[in-house]
């Protein structure tokens, strides 16, 4: 497992390579005063599908992803 610094790193070096610096500055500044809870949104995702039928979704996507 990553310590969190160099998850930090890594991620702000991926946001750079896919958005620059300035719209990767923006990013992190709408998302650090956005209200948005990703944990309570994702309770809400998928109502209807237990956690097997996710991981099995997770899984069949990994798989075509390759």
């Amino acid at each position: 497992m990553r310590t969190d610094t160099a998850l930090r790193v890594e991620a702000i070096s991926i946001l750079i390579s896919a958005f620059g610096e300035v719209d990767t500055e923006r990013f992190i500044k709408i998302i650090k005063n956005d209200r948005f809870d990703y944990t309570e949104w994702q309770k809400s995702l998928w109502p209807n599908i237990d956690i097997e039928e996710l991981h099995s979704m997770a899984t069949d996507y990994e798989r075509r992803s390759k």
